[in-house]
């Protein structure tokens, strides 16, 4: 088991998750807000094995140079930047422990998505992923104005969705994006809520990606079209439809949504200490997500806004 503390830097909902899945899991944790943090005080603190940054998505960079120099491994949340400069930094920067650090997209431990890796998807010449729900619903007593997600840099929903994206390229790699169209507000500029993403391989498959904060019903699907059949797949319900010309067959998951966070944390444990972790093929090792990363800086990058909403959103 792991010696020494795991710093979890953030104190949001996704902070006190992993502060206690980890806990769950028998690692000494300490919670702190980024507004309480020192990083000289933390740099000179001898008790510290690892760190998870659940901060906004603009505190990223000074935590990874902290990391690397301590040699500490870490567990970044998704997105890691949401410009292709901002990425290519940290991941030179990551660089002395990327190996035993990980990014947090966790959809690469839904039972449905190691379903489909462990499936022969050659045949699939097109794909969908959509997202959507209406995000003045999303908390109890919280405010979008308020959140991180209202910012114009660092927020919007392709950042805050970005889980579609890296499950794309996850089962298709050599994914590029080919545009971008944003639908924006005009109480928020810069803001996206709702962006759909068309992307393609060299000699693969075309989709898009499509994420929207509008949906009155929420929604979590993706469809993939193939030479030999047909996948349709609900995140929500959880279940897998594969129909071929001789009839169709559905299966059914059955997990609880945190399960998907304790593995990743599992796995993290793993690589701090050492150890091999679960071999999962998706895991989200940081040495292995540079492209993920930059993909989604480059589809935010490439955003068009071709409408602005005036809804009150809160």
């Amino acid at each position: 088991m792991v010696s020494g503390t795991i710093l979890v830097i953030g104190a949001g909902s996704i902070g006190k998750r992993h502060a206690g899945n980890l806990e769950r899991l028998g690692a000494r944790v300490e919670q702190m807000p980024w507004r309480a943090c020192d990083l000289h005080d933390i740099a000179k603190r001898t008790d510290v094995t690892a760190m998870v940054i659940a901060t906004a998505t603009q505190i990223r960079l000074e935590l990874v140079q902290l990391c690397a120099q301590k040699g500490w491994p870490f567990y970044a949340e998704k997105p890691l930047a949401w410009r292709v400069d901002q990425a290519q930094a940290i991941h030179a920067a990551a660089a002395p422990v990327a190996a035993r650090s990980m990014v947090g997209f966790m959809m690469r431990y839904h039972p449905a998505v190691q379903d489909l890796v462990a499936r022969d998807l050659s045949h699939i010449y097109g794909f969908s992923f959509e997202i959507g729900h209406d995000v003045r619903q999303w908390r109890a007593n919280w405010r979008f104005a308020d959140s991180y997600a209202a910012k114009p840099q660092g927020g919007g929903v392709l950042l805050d969705l970005s889980h579609e994206l890296d499950m794309a390229l996850a089962l298709f790699p050599g994914l590029t994006v080919q545009s971008a169209q944003s639908i924006g507000h005009l109480g928020f500029p810069g803001v996206d809520f709702a962006t759909r993403i068309a992307l393609a391989a060299p000699n693969g498959p075309a989709g898009t990606v499509a994420m929207d904060y509008l949906s009155p019903v929420s929604l979590r699907r993706a469809g993939l079209r193939g030479m030999d059949g047909i996948l349709d797949l609900d995140f929500l319900a959880p279940a897998l439809t594969h129909a071929t010309p001789k009839g169709s067959e559905t299966l059914r998951y059955s997990f609880d949504r945190n399960d998907m966070f304790l593995s990743a944390m599992r796995d993290f444990l793993a690589l701090v200490d050492g150890r091999a972790p679960s071999g999962n093929p998706l895991l989200p090792r940081f040495d292995r997500m540079e492209t993920s990363t930059h993909l989604i800086a480059a589809a935010w990058e490439a955003r068009t806004f071709t409408a602005q909403l005036s809804h009150d959103m809160g």
